[in-house]
């Protein structure tokens, strides 16, 4: 790369995929779309703001509701990268047979043309879990590059621990937990070998954000650190080739504007308002863009990334 470069990528996770993750039924009504219908606007509106252009991860099946395909169509025009986050999010996709993850991944990227009249060169795997079985397909398909890897030991931890409390509460969640193995890949860009996590001449993977002192660079982890906590964790980030900052539609979720009280006991950061997340993600953006990155979509990364003579 020519100069340091800087990614916003925000998956829009619906807000269903976070009741099957907290075993919480959403009842229904308008808090069932509040990620596109109130989330996406607040993004997009600092995105404007801040002339950047992110890269959104649409799930495809999300897409059968006309209000969110016109949303993924303004976001393609208005010149944000379009990626394909599957077809149904099933956590557990990475455990189904070759063919069923083919056909899933189809689906979606399929979804997504229709919508956008382009067809996705990125994809990510649901919950981040993804294994050489799921790389086998991406490598045959059209995809450009994979931005699932997330190689945080922190993140890992926690998400077991979770998973564990909630059995013995006797609440199941679809989520999955993931090979420790992964810890093992780089936090940076990588060509994959097989398996994943070691390098090799495979597809390009774009991590998911990991500091280098093994803290999760992520929307929720920014939101919940507060201005201060986003800038501490920015600056363990400089220095980096690549600063990849990994959102969800979520992160700027506002519990009483978006009515979402049947998730407010299991989501800590619904405990702050959607104003105060923003200002985060403004902070995170202006502390990047001082460092002298330039923020760009993640297809224009991995352009950049191809173009590179090897050394």
């Amino acid at each position: 790369m020519s100069r340091k470069l800087a990614s916003i990528s925000v998956d829009l996770d619906e807000v269903g995929c976070y009741g099957a993750v907290h075993s919480v039924e959403i009842p229904e009504g308008p808090a069932l779309h509040a990620v596109y219908d109130r989330c996406v606007p607040r993004l997009t509106e600092l995105f404007d703001a801040e002339s950047i252009r992110a890269t959104f991860f649409a799930i495809g099946s999300d897409l059968d509701r006309a209000r969110n395909r016109d949303t993924v169509a303004s976001l393609h025009e208005a010149g944000h990268e379009i990626g394909n986050h599957s077809f149904h999010h099933h956590y557990d996709l990475s455990r189904r047979s070759a063919d069923d993850i083919r056909e899933d991944i189809e689906r979606g990227a399929t979804a997504i043309d229709e919508a956008c009249g382009s067809r996705p060169v990125g994809f990510r795997a649901p919950g981040y879990t993804i294994n050489d079985k799921m790389f086998d397909v991406l490598e045959a398909s059209e995809v450009e590059y994979d931005s699932s890897v997330f190689p945080c030991p922190s993140y890992y931890a926690t998400k077991v621990s979770v998973l564990c409390l909630m059995a013995i509460r006797g609440r199941r969640s679809q989520s999955i937990v993931d090979t420790p193995s992964v810890l093992r890949s780089s936090k940076q860009p990588y060509r994959v070998g097989r398996p994943y996590w070691r390098k090799g001449a495979g597809l390009l993977e774009l991590p998911i954000g990991v500091t280098p002192w093994g803290f999760p660079y992520i929307g929720t982890s920014l939101v919940l650190g507060g201005d201060r906590g986003a800038r501490a964790l920015t600056r363990q980030m400089l220095g980096q080739d690549l600063i990849h900052v990994e959102l969800h539609g979520f992160d700027v979720a506002d519990v009483a504007l978006d009515g979402l009280q049947a998730l407010a006991p299991h989501r800590p950061d619904l405990k702050r308002p959607a104003t105060e997340k923003v200002s985060v993600i403004r902070t995170v953006i202006g502390k990047i863009r001082e460092a002298g990155y330039e923020l760009v979509p993640l297809k224009e990364v991995a352009r950049r990334l191809s173009e590179k003579p090897s050394p």
